[in-house]
């Protein structure tokens, strides 16, 4: 399958493209001569601009969604593309909850596989060859589309870099979704925004993750100061989400958020497969933990053996000091 264009989904947050989205765009320009998205939304036409200094020629806008998940008019708008022969050779979807729906969605439609869990994505012999994660991270597969496209692709958010080219405005085209019938009849009637502070757990420059190692639920506060100290977000592994000590936004791991900060502070983290697979590409990783045998020092750059409740209060009392 040879592959000439790709269309990447762009996701919006806060009026703009999200870092998954510009990753996708910057990959696709090593991949294909010409790189499209997708948008839906009021913002979608807002931003040609950044989309197209990271490679993006065309926007298709789908338009305002009237309430409804993107799933069923996103999907029926890129195999109407896909049916008029103006569609892509590849599409490139960010594993998100729409992402997904998305992708589903438009397998049915044009009755292709997906390839999902994608964290690697390279042209080879004329067409794409994907790699994927398995066993926890510990073994990477790698895999093919072999029979006629478009191929639908869903990759894992930092699997690539973004990187701007400094390229023109996209153009804008209107691609209006056809009736979707009663697979559009959901509405959103309410949105809730999680309650936070500095930056965003997946785009933070230093990410302090805690775990059952701090022994309890109230001991997460340790982590919160911390990472406010360093101007980062704070993170948490699954056994903590699992027990309830903090929300699932907060986890970073093969289930949760995966994270590529500069600077990645595991504390009471043991370091199982699962936890590794969200944090191990960070630039520099400190680990924090009693156990000196402990998986996580077999990533980290810097390990410190001891209790992270004698460790971080030190840690905190110099930061404040310094400051």
């Amino acid at each position: 399958m040879s592959v000439n264009t790709i269309w990447v989904l762009a996701e919006l947050a806060d009026g703009a493209p999200t870092a998954t989205t510009l990753e996708l765009a910057s990959h696709a320009r090593t991949l294909a001569g010409t790189v499209e998205a997708v948008a839906w939304g009021d913002g979608a036409a807002a931003i040609a601009g950044t989309l197209g200094e990271y490679g993006v020629t065309t926007v298709h806008d789908v338009g305002d969604l009237g309430g409804a998940l993107p799933g069923a008019p996103v999907a029926a708008a890129i195999a109407a593309a896909v049916a008029a022969g103006t569609g892509p050779d590849a599409v490139l979807v960010p594993a998100s909850y729409d992402g997904r729906d998305i992708a589903g969605r438009l397998s049915v439609k044009l009755d292709r596989p997906v390839l999902t869990n994608v964290v690697g994505l390279t042209a080879a012999d004329g067409g794409l060859v994907t790699q994927h994660a398995i066993f926890g991270g510990t073994e990477i597969l790698t895999a093919r589309f072999t029979g006629d496209g478009p191929g639908i692709y869903v990759v894992r958010a930092k699997s690539f870099s973004a990187e701007p080219s400094g390229g023109a405005p996209a153009t804008v085209a209107a691609a209006p979704a056809p009736d979707a019938g009663a697979t559009n009849a959901a509405r959103i009637l309410a949105r809730h925004v999680e309650e936070r502070s500095g930056p965003k757990l997946d785009e933070a420059d230093v990410v302090v993750s805690g775990g059952r190692g701090l022994g309890e639920k109230d001991q997460y506060a340790l982590i919160e100061e911390l990472a406010g100290l360093l101007h980062g977000a704070a993170g948490a592994s699954r056994a903590i989400v699992d027990a309830g000590w903090v929300p699932y936004s907060h986890q970073v791991g093969q289930t949760g958020k995966t994270v590529k900060p500069t600077v990645y502070l595991a504390c009471g983290i043991s370091g199982a497969t699962q936890h590794m697979v969200g944090m191990k590409n960070s630039k520099n990783i400190v680990a924090v933990n009693k156990d000196q045998d402990a998986p996580i020092f077999q990533v980290a750059d810097l390990g410190i053996v001891g209790d992270v409740h004698k460790v971080l209060p030190k840690l905190i009392e110099a930061l404040r000091t310094r400051s």
